[in-house]
C-alpha cells in the first residue's frame, strides 16, 4: 500500500510512522517546509518524500490532508485534481466547511473526510509516534457522493492504524465538537483571565495555584495558529454553546445563592453522574457479532448506511463489501460489538429498506 500525508507535523508523521509499523506501507510525503520535510525522512516518518502534492498524490492509495484547517479545502481541491485512484481524507477538526467546499469538486466522490480524536501536549514531527490512535475514535464523515469502496478502504485502514473509526454526518460533527473539545478551550482562556484578574487585585504577587485550576486550564492558550482556525471556521457553533452554558452558570450561580445544602448537594452528585456516564459512552462491549445486508448496488449506500448507524449510537468496528456478479445488487458485512448492538443495528438498516440478517457467527 502506498499512503500519502500532506503536511508532516504531529498527526501527520504519527500516520506515517503508524502506516510504516502496522501497514507495512511506503509512505510518501510533501510539506512546504523542506526543512519539516527532510526532518520527517531522517526520523524513519516517511519513506520517501514528493515535490507537490500532485505528486505525492498521483499514485497513492490513500492520501492524507494534514495541512492547516485553513488550507484544507486547496490542499483537498490539489489532490483530488492530481488523479489516480486513491481516497482523499483529511484529519482537520472541523468538517462543515471543507465538505461544502470540495462538494462541486469533479472527483468528489473520491474525498471523505476524517477528523481523528488524538493529539499530544507538543506539536511537531518529531513528536510523532506510531501509537498516537491506538484507540482513539477517529470520525468520517462521508456524503451521498461517496464512493463506498473508497470508504470500505478508509475505514479498514483507519482500524489498522489503530483507531475506532465511526461515521458521522459533517454537521453533527462540527457541534459535537464545538461542545466538547472547542468549548473547554474557550472556558479555559476566560478562566486563567479571570483567575490572573482576580488573584492580581488580591496581592501584588500571585500565589500558587491549585491541581483543580492547572487541570481546568491545561489548554489555555494551546497554539494559536491552529485554535484560529478552528475557531473562525466553527465560530457559530461554538458561541451557541457559550450561550448555552452562560445560561448554565447563571443557574449555578442562583443555586448557590440559596445555600441550599440539599441542592447543592444534589447538583454535585448529578453532575458526577453525568462524567462517569459520559465517560463510559462509547466503550464496546462483548464479541463481535456479524451482520449481513443486502442492499442495491447504487451511489451512496454505504454512506447512508454508516452514518445511520453513527446516528444511532452503533459503532461499526469492521466491515466488508461483496458486490453481485452483475453489479446491480451486493451485500455488506458490518461486525459491531455485542448482540444489543447487532439488533439495533438490522433495524436501523431495516428502516433503511435494506434486507438484514444477523449472523451466529462471532468474529
Amino acid at each position: 500500500m502506498r499512503i500519502a500525508v500532506l503536511g508532516v507535523g504531529l498527526i501527520g508523521g504519527s500516520i506515517g510512522l503508524a502506516a510504516r509499523v502496522r501497514l507495512d506501507a511506503e509512505v510518501v510525503g510533501f510539506d512546504p517546509d523542506e526543512a519539516n520535510l527532510a526532518r520527517a525522512l531522517e526520523l524513519g516518518v516517511l519513506t520517501g518524500t514528493a515535490g507537490s502534492v500532485k505528486e505525492a498524490a498521483a499514485t497513492s492509495d490513500l492520501v492524507f490532508c494534514a495541512a492547516p484547517v485553513r488550507s484544507l479545502p486547496a490542499v483537498v481541491s490539489e489532490a483530488l485534481a492530481a488523479g489516480g485512484e486513491a481516497v482523499i481524507t483529511d484529519v482537520g477538526s472541523t468538517k462543515r466547511e471543507l465538505v461544502a467546499a470540495v462538494a462541486g469538486h469533479a472527483a468528489g466522490e473520491r474525498f471523505i473526510g476524517g477528523h481523528p480524536i488524538a493529539g499530544a501536549e507538543t506539536a511537531g514531527v518529531e513528536h510523532a509516534r506510531a501509537d498516537l490512535f491506538e484507540g482513539a475514535r477517529w470520525y468520517l464523515t462521508p456524503t451521498a457522493a461517496a464512493d463506498g469502496v473508497l470508504y470500505d478502504r478508509l475505514q479498514r485502514a483507519v482500524a489498522a492504524l489503530g483507531a475506532r473509526p465511526e461515521a458521522v454526518d459533517a454537521e453533527a460533527h462540527d457541534q459535537l465538537m464545538a461542545t466538547v473539545s472547542h468549548l473547554p478551550h474557550v472556558i479555559a482562556n476566560v478562566l486563567v483571565a479571570q483567575a490572573e484578574t482576580a488573584l492580581s487585585e488580591e496581592s501584588e504577587r500571585l500565589p500558587q495555584v491549585g491541581p483543580s485550576f492547572r487541570d481546568t486550564t491545561r489548554v489555555a492558550g494551546a497554539n494559536p495558529a491552529i485554535w484560529t482556525d478552528i475557531f473562525t471556521a466553527n465560530g457559530e457553533a461554538v458561541a451557541g454553546e457559550i450561550d448555552r452554558v452562560i445560561e448554565r452558570l447563571r443557574e449555578a450561580a442562583d443555586l448557590l445563592r440559596t445555600a441550599d445544602p440539599e441542592a447543592v448537594d444534589s447538583w454535585q452528585r448529578d453532575a458526577g453522574e453525568a462524567r462517569r456516564r459520559l465517560a463510559d459512552a462509547g466503550v464496546g462491549e462483548g464479541a463481535l457479532r456479524e451482520l449481513r445486508v443486502s442492499v442495491d448496488n447504487r451511489p451512496g449506500v454505504v454512506a447512508e448506511i454508516a452514518l445511520a448507524l453513527g446516528r444511532a449510537g452503533v459503532n461499526i468496528e469492521d466491515m466488508a463489501l461483496y458486490p453481485a456478479a452483475d453489479m446491480l445488487t451486493g451485500a455488506i458485512s458490518l461486525w459491531v460489538a455485542g448482540d444489543d448492538d447487532a439488533s439495533r443495528a438490522a433495524e436501523v438498516v431495516r428502516d433503511l429498506g435494506h434486507t438484514a440478517a444477523p449472523l451466529a457467527a462471532e468474529r
